[in-house]
Parts: structure tokens; C-alpha cells; sequence
């Protein structure tokens, strides 16, 4: 274990009352790994290293990866016609609207969960959240969102593009969405902890989101759908994502020529300091892959240099947990500075 790491990430951790889990790893093998605050605040029952946690927008990633399995059996085209699958159960849609546009955020469309209004621990839903429990249920709340902007004017990020694409692999594959994803992403990288859990149901290791307030901590489960889909709310381990990334980088998931397409810079994105290709974030300057979730009780981000074969995983059952210590891994993998003779990532 890196002591000088440890640290840096404990020191923290202290600061910010850390509630959730993180992990770094190089070669395969953890220098750090630890758990810390709540799962059940109610019951006083710990996160431990195997808690499965709420990873909200990493899912985009497993859909453009779903997508593009699809796109290589021939059942789909990036420049497939949204409305072609779908025809007017989304009229609103303009019929130029592709599947490439909607993994890369360029469609336009208009998006029922705007995250650029209001605070994240809003209460965002339209219909009773116990009302969005599959892919088909969403339509609900993806109808009457007019076009927001002409198709592939800009990147503007967009949480609908990626239900409607859950959407679109059902229609023209047969299956549930869900099982796409356990079959063609999580089984290959042995993710056997990774499932799109009901917030009603969880199970027992799994942590409950929280939302703080000026009474205290509340539960975020009327805050967001009962079942994700293809934009979020799966629930995984530090451990399952320690195996994603090789598995994504090894040509386990997808051949590599396809997986070097889904992580090619599509759009750069000031605001954020960073790149977007399809379903994935790419550092402003190197070669590193980021997947990153913020909802109400969730944050998130996975970020991995295939050319280090170094990583890390933060996730925390509140919004704003998982942020500082995301700042310090940041700093870490890409300051050259560090002097440290074991040094984190290089």
C-alpha cells in the first residue's frame, strides 16, 4: 500500500465526514481500498469495501457500450434514424436525430431531466417515481420535450438521449434493456454485484442515498425513478468496477477498433474542463477515461489510464461526498510533480 496515498485520502476523508467508498488501483492490484460512514443511517449499518451504491450516470457508459454490440451484429447504424425505430411514440423528436447524435449528446432533443435547472436534490420527477419501474415507463416523461436546439448544432448533455436509446436496442434486438446490459457488459467483466436494483428493494448490501436537509438526513428514494434506465441508477461495488476497465480495455466487452471509436474525443466541453466521446468523458489532454454519476443521495466517478493500467473508484450515498476526494485523485494521476518513490500512477 501506498503509505503517502493513504495519507493524502485519509487526511480527506476526516475532512469531509466521508460517507462511501473508494479504490485505487495499478496493475491490477488495489493501493488503496477502504470504506468509511453509513450505508443505513437509520440502523447505524456500516459501507464496507462490498457495498453496492447507487452509480447514477456511470450507466450511460454500459448503454453506448450496448449500443455499439448492436451496431456491430448490423442491427444498427450510428446514423440510424431515432424516429425510424421508433416511429411517433416520440413525435417530437426530429426525424434527422440519429443514435450517434444521441450518444454523444449532439441531438437536441428536449430532456425531461434537465439537470442544468434547479439543485440536485430537488425533487425532479413528473409522475409518481413508483410509475418509471421499466424502459417502456419512461415514455411518460420523455413525451411533450420539444426540440431544445437544431440537431448536432452543440454538445449539450442529456439524460433522455440515453433512456431513448434503452428504448431503441429493445425495439430492435426483442430484449429487455436490462438484460442487454447484464449480458453483453456485466457478464464479461465478471460485474456480478452490478444491477439495476428498485430503491424500494434493495438489498441487504446495499446503501441507501441521503439527502441532507435542515432537519437532518432523508432517504432519496422519492427523489428519483424506482428503477433506472439507460441514463442511471444501477447499483455497484468498488470491486466490479476494478474489473470493468480491464475488461473494457482488455477487448473483453467489445474488439478494441470499437472500443478506440466509443473513447475517441467527439466534442470538447469547456465547462466541464474535459472531452466527450460516446457514453464516456476523456481528460482535456491525456488518454484517461472517466464514467461519473450526481443525483440526489449519489455521487460517483470511475476514471482509468489504459496506458498506466491504473485507476481509481470513488462512490458515496450522498451528492456532494464523492467530489473532494475525486479533486485529489485528479491532482494525483496527472501531476508529474510527484515526487513520492512509489508514486500513484506512474
Amino acid at each position: 500500500m501506498n503509505e503517502e496515498l493513504s495519507q493524502a485520502l485519509e487526511r480527506v476523508i476526516d475532512e469531509c465526514r466521508f460517507s462511501g467508498a473508494v479504490r485505487v488501483d495499478r496493475g491490477g492490484e488495489p493501493l488503496f481500498e477502504g470504506a468509511f460512514g453509513l450505508a443505513d443511517r437509520a440502523h447505524g449499518i456500516a459501507n464496507t469495501v462490498d457495498t453496492q451504491f447507487g452509480v447514477a450516470s456511470a450507466v450511460k457508459g454500459f448503454t453506448a457500450l450496448v449500443v455499439m454490440s448492436l451496431v456491430g451484429e448490423g442491427l444498427l447504424s450510428l446514423d440510424t434514424s431515432v424516429r425510424g425505430v421508433l416511429g411517433d411514440e416520440l413525435e417530437l423528436i426530429d426525424p434527422a436525430v440519429t443514435v450517434g447524435h444521441l450518444l454523444a449528446h449532439t441531438s437536441g432533443i428536449g430532456d425531461y431531466l434537465d439537470e442544468s435547472v434547479g439543485d440536485i436534490n430537488d425533487y425532479a420527477m413528473a409522475v409518481p417515481v413508483q410509475q418509471l419501474a421499466t424502459t417502456t415507463d419512461y415514455l411518460a416523461v420523455l413525451r411533450g420535450h420539444p426540440m431544445a436546439f437544431p440537431v448536432g448544432e452543440r454538445f449539450e448533455y442529456c439524460n433522455g438521449g440515453f433512456v431513448v436509446l434503452a428504448l431503441v436496442v429493445e425495439v430492435v434486438s426483442g430484449r429487455s434493456f436490462y438484460d442487454l446490459v447484464a449480458e453483453r457488459v456485466w457478464a464479461p467483466a465478471a460485474m456480478a454485484s452490478t444491477a439495476f436494483l428498485r430503491s424500494d428493494q434493495l438489498s441487504g448490501s446495499a446503501a441507501i442515498g441521503y439527502v441532507e436537509d435542515d432537519d437532518g438526513w432523508r432517504t432519496n428514494q422519492l427523489h428519483l425513478p424506482v428503477r433506472g434506465s439507460g441514463d442511471g441508477g444501477a447499483y455497484s461495488t468498488l470491486g466490479d468496477f476494478s474489473r470493468f476497465w480491464p475488461a473494457v480495455f482488455g477487448g473483453r466487452i467489445l474488439p478494441m477498433p470499437v472500443i478506440d471509436e466509443i473513447v475517441r474525443p467527439r466534442n470538447d466541453v469547456p465547462s466541464e474542463s474535459r472531452r466527450y466521446g460516446l457514453g464516456f468523458w476523456i481528460h482535456a489532454e491525456r488518454s484517461i477515461v472517466q464514467l461519473e454519476g450526481y443525483d440526489a443521495g449519489v455521487s460517483f466517478r470511475s476514471a482509468y489510464d489504459p496506458d498506466a493500467e491504473a485507476g481509481y473508484t470513488v462512490i458515496s450515498n450522498t451528492a456532494a461526498g464523492a467530489w473532494p476526494l475525486v479533486r485529489l485523485l485528479d491532482e494525483r494521476m496527472t501531476d508529474e510533480r510527484v515526487t513520492d518513490p512509489n508514486p500513484f500512477w506512474r
